[in-house]
């Protein structure tokens, strides 16, 4: 992480190293803006302060619901505080109009005397464009302060704005052997159930992931096998509720299963060969099932994910076995992989987090590793996702 933004410097105008001061007030309005992860989507999590002689006089965050950006949040706390004030803000003023007008059209009519971004928006169509509008105004602006907390908030946004297709997280509990569970002839006896490799901090912080998601993916072996809710228990608050994604070619899922049972029109199953008695089953007790072109045994798994862009999700996190695991990260569709390694030891015969013989490298741009409890998680990121890796798709109006 960027935590001073002193070696970033401004791509637009060239000037020199931000202030403490500046790195200090960025911060909370990163606080700000995370305090919106699961109120925004499909649009960007923001968050913005208005800083006057020393002292906050208005700040806010983008909320869905109620349409105004953070900046007009900010505005209208501060009032004609404003007038003068430095306004931080962690992405770019936008300069077009949507649901709401330009902010920085606001901003310059409220008269505050400095702008200070986080980043530009990753919107080719946007980008740079409300830093100009800003600057013309004859408002100085400091850019890219913070500039890698900043991106990392919204890697969903950027990679739906600028690929056409939701940012992926591999996420696995996985042993020292690289194992996600046991075997299958050494599972405990009785109905399917989760095995829970990693401790209650772990457990936990996986909430949290799925709670800042907007979909959730599991394949029909997993459901089999586990029989998962694969819902938000993390207590806090979501604007929608996490969409839980079967892959399920031949329509297998069982109707008794705990996604069918908790099914709240938030169950979405892709197939490739529908039967029509167990399609109108499921869609009875509140699961849609969406009928994928082709045919054949094997989901198309890029036609999955621009799927989901459709349905304006932004972020999707794979809880998945090693076949699926392998094919995403085959296709090269897997953005970061967390892995929360546990102190246990399971066995070659095990189930692998990735099948065997698969012959697969993990590429990583970025390698991090935090402790939660006694396990240890690795995250991966494996692509740049504020970097198109095609030739963009047509770019959406979201905000």
């Amino acid at each position: 992480m960027n935590e001073n933004a002193q070696t970033v410097p401004d791509p637009v105008s060239g000037s020199g190293p931000s202030h403490a001061e500046d790195v200090r007030w960025m911060q909370r309005a990163l606080e700000l803006a995370r305090q919106s992860i699961g109120l925004t989507s499909p649009n960007p999590r923001v968050g913005c302060v208005l800083v006057k002689d020393g002292q906050s006089v208005g700040e806010g965050f983008h909320f869905y619901d109620h349409r105004d950006h953070a900046e007009i949040v900010a505005l209208k706390v501060a009032g004609e505080a404003a007038r003068g004030a430095t306004a931080y803000v962690t992405l770019e003023p936008c300069a077009h109009t949507g649901r709401t007008g330009p902010c920085a059209d606001a901003l310059i009519a409220a008269g505050v005397a400095r702008v200070v971004v986080a980043t530009a928006d990753p919107n080719p169509q946007v980008n740079g464009q409300g830093i100009a509008r800003i600057r013309k105004a004859g408002i100085p602006v400091e850019n890219n302060v913070c500039v890698d907390e900043a991106r990392a908030l919204n890697e969903g946004f950027a990679r739906s704005i600028v690929s056409g297709v939701p940012f992926v997280t591999l996420k696995a509990g996985v042993s020292l052997d690289g194992r996600i569970a046991p075997a299958p002839n050494v599972r405990p006896a009785g109905p399917p159930a989760p095995v829970m490799l990693t401790g209650e901090e772990s457990r936990a912080e996986v909430q949290r992931m799925r709670h800042a998601s907007d979909a959730i993916l599991t394949g029909i072996h997993t459901v089999l096998a586990d029989d998962p809710m694969l819902t938000d228990r993390s207590g806090l608050a979501r604007r929608k509720p996490l969409l839980r994604v079967v892959l399920d070619s031949g329509l297998r899922l069982p109707l008794d299963s705990k996604l069918v049972r908790t099914a709240e029109n938030d169950v979405l199953v892709f197939c490739t060969v529908p039967n029509h008695e167990r399609r109108k089953a499921l869609e009875a007790m509140g699961v849609e099932v969406e009928v994928l072109a082709g045919g054949g045994v094997r989901l198309d798994l890029p036609a999955v994910l621009q799927a989901l862009a459709r349905r304006g999700v932004l972020s999707l996190l794979l809880e998945c076995g090693g076949q699926l695991n392998s094919a995403f990260l085959r296709e090269e569709l897997v953005d970061k992989a967390v892995l929360f390694y546990a102190p246990v030891l399971l066995g070659e015969k095990a189930v692998p987090l990735v099948a065997q013989n698969s012959d697969l490298r993990w590429n990583a741009l970025h390698t991090s590793v935090q402790r939660f409890g006694a396990d240890v998680c690795v995250m991966m990121s494996l692509r740049d996702p504020w970097q198109p890796v095609e030739a963009p798709k047509t770019v959406r109006e979201l905000h």
